[in-house]
C-alpha cells in the first residue's frame, strides 16, 4: 500500500471515460423525481422550459469553473485540494468531512432508496424490503468498483448509455403521441397563470422560482465531482472536454425529457405525477412502455450511484494523507488503482444513513434535507477559489482558463449562494440543523485530531 505523497496515479482515463463519469453523475434519478417538484412551483410550460434552460447554463458555469481548477490543480481530493489552497486546510478539512458524513454518503442512500421506490412498483416490496434493496445496491457496486478504476468506469459507460436511452425514450414517447394526433391530457398553463393572477416579478413569484431551482440543481448537480479523478485523465484538456462537453450534452437532455413530459401530460399533469417518466411511457406505449420507464429509471439511479462509489473514497483518502491519526484511510492500492479502505469506511457511513431513512420512513425527502444546505454552501466556497486561486498562485500553470473571467466563476459563486439559500427555506429549521449540526461536529473532530497528533508528537 502506498500513501498520497508517494503513489503516482495510473492515467488511464480518456475524454470519453471522463466524460460518462461526469454525465452519470447528474443524469440520475433527479430529472425522474425533480420534474413534478418543478412544475407544482411554475405556472407556465415555456416559465418550466426557461428554469431547465438556466440551470442548464449555471451548470455550465460551473463545469467551466472546475474544468480550469481541475487541470491547475490534478488531485485525487478535487474540491479537497481546491479549498486548501485557495483558504487553507480548515476549509479543507471540513469539505472533506462534510462529503464524507452528508454529501456523497447521503446522495448514495437517496440514489439507492429511489431505485428500490422504482423496482417495487413492478416487485412488491414492504419498507424493510426497500432498505434491504437499497443497502445490496450500495454493497454490490462497491465490491464491483473496488476491482479497480478501469472496470468501475468500464461498467459506467455502459450504465450511463442506458440513461441517455431513457431519456430519448421520453422523447420518442413525445413524437409517437404528435403522430398519433393525441392531444396533451391537461392545459400548459395554470388557470392562474393564463388570468395573469401573479406578476412575473412579483416576491411570491420570484420565491417560487427559486424554490422551482432548489429541485432542478439537485438534478444538475453532481458535475464537481468528477473532478477528483483529474490526477487520473490521461491530459489536462481531456478533463476540460468531460466536464464541459458532458454538462452540454446533459442539458439538452433535460430540455428534450421536459419538453416531452409537457407535451404528453401537460403542465398540470406533471405537477400532480408522482412518477412522470413512468405515467409518460404509459400513455404513449401502454403497460409495456411504463414497466420498461421503472427498469430505466432503477438504472439510472445505479448510475450515479456507480459514480459516487468511483470518486467517493478519494476525497476522504486526500483528507486522512493530512491527518496522522487517520493514516490507515490514506492508504492506495495501486495494484487496483483504488483507495480501499477509504471506500469501505465511505460505504459504511452510506449503509447507516439508509438504516436511518428506514427508520424515520422518509427514505428520498430525508436524504434531501440533509445534503442540501451544505452541498450548495461548499459549491459557492468552490466557485470564489478560483478568483482567490488566480490572485495567489499567478504563475501557477493553467492548461485551460475559464472564459470571460472573473465573471464566469463569480456567476456560478452566486447562483450558487442564491440556491443554498432556497434550500435554507425549503428544507427548514430542522433540516439545517442537522445539515448544519453534522458541519459543526466536523469542527469538533479535527480539533480532536489536532489534539491527538500533538500529545504523539510530544
Amino acid at each position: 500500500m502506498e500513501t498520497l505523497s508517494e503513489v503516482r496515479h495510473r492515467k488511464v482515463l480518456g475524454p470519453w471515460q471522463a466524460a460518462t463519469v461526469v454525465v452519470g453523475m447528474v443524469v440520475g434519478a433527479g430529472i425522474f423525481r425533480s420534474a413534478s417538484g418543478v412544475a407544482q412551483m411554475l405556472d407556465s410550460g415555456p416559465m418550466l422550459l426557461l428554469a431547465w434552460g438556466a440551470g442548464g447554463l449555471f451548470a455550465l458555469a460551473g463545469a467551466f469553473t472546475y474544468a480550469e481548477l481541475a487541470s491547475s490543480f490534478p488531485h485525487p481530493g478535487g474540491d479537497y485540494r481546491f479549498l486548501r489552497e485557495a483558504f487553507g486546510p480548515g476549509a479543507a478539512f471540513l469539505f472533506a468531512w462534510s462529503r464524507f458524513s452528508v454529501i456523497f454518503t447521503a446522495s448514495g442512500a437517496l440514489l439507492a432508496f429511489v431505485a428500490a421506490d422504482y423496482l417495487s412498483q413492478i416487485v412488491p416490496l414492504s419498507e424493510p424490503g426497500k432498505a434491504g434493496v437499497a443497502a445490496l445496491a450500495v454493497v454490490g457496486l462497491t465490491a464491483v468498483n473496488l476491482r479497480g478504476l478501469r472496470f468501475g468506469a468500464g461498467g459506467q459507460a455502459v450504465l450511463v448509455t442506458l440513461d441517455i436511452l431513457a431519456l430519448l425514450s421520453l422523447g420518442a414517447a413525445a413524437v409517437w403521441l404528435i403522430a398519433h394526433g393525441t392531444p396533451s391530457l391537461t392545459p400548459m398553463m395554470t388557470a392562474a397563470a393564463k388570468a395573469g393572477a401573479e406578476q412575473p416579478l412579483s416576491p411570491a413569484a420570484l420565491g417560487r422560482f427559486g424554490a422551482a431551482m432548489v429541485f432542478i440543481m439537485l438534478a444538475y448537480g453532481g458535475f464537481n465531482d468528477a473532478a477528483t479523478l483529474s490526477a487520473e485523465v490521461k491530459g489536462p484538456k481531456d478533463m476540460t472536454l468531460a466536464m464541459v462537453g458532458g454538462m452540454g450534452v446533459v442539458t439538452l437532455l433535460y430540455l428534450l425529457a421536459n419538453w416531452a413530459y409537457l407535451r404528453g401530460l401537460g403542465l398540470a399533469g406533471l405537477a400532480r405525477s408522482d412518477a412522470p417518466a413512468a405515467d409518460l411511457m404509459r400513455l404513449a406505449f401502454g403497460p409495456a412502455g411504463q414497466v420498461a420507464m421503472v427498469v430505466f429509471v432503477c438504472t439510472a439511479a445505479l448510475a450515479v450511484l456507480n459514480a459516487l462509489v468511483i470518486v467517493g473514497g478519494r476525497t476522504l483518502y486526500a483528507a486522512a494523507s493530512d491527518e496522522p491519526a487517520l493514516a490507515r484511510l490514506a492508504e492506495w492500492d495501486e495494484g487496483r488503482g483504488v483507495p480501499r479502505m477509504a471506500i469501505w469506511t465511505q460505504t459504511g457511513m452510506t449503509l447507516l444513513l439508509i438504516g436511518w431513512g428506514a427508520v424515520t420512513g422518509r427514505g428520498f425527502s430525508a436524504m434531501v434535507d440533509f445534503l442540501s444546505p451544505v452541498f450548495w454552501l461548499f459549491l459557492t466556497l468552490t466557485g470564489l477559489a478560483l478568483v482567490v486561486l488566480r490572485r495567489t498562485r499567478p504563475d501557477q500553470v493553467r492548461p485551460y482558463r475559464v472564459p470571460l473571467f472573473p465573471l464566469t466563476p463569480l456567476v456560478f459563486a452566486a447562483g450558487s449562494a442564491a440556491v443554498l439559500m432556497s434550500s435554507i427555506g425549503y428544507v427548514g429549521a430542522v433540516g439545517c440543523a442537522l445539515s448544519f449540526g453534522m458541519l459543526a461536529l466536523g469542527l469538533v473532530l479535527r480539533t480532536g485530531l489536532r489534539w491527538w497528533a500533538g500529545r504523539r508528537r510530544a
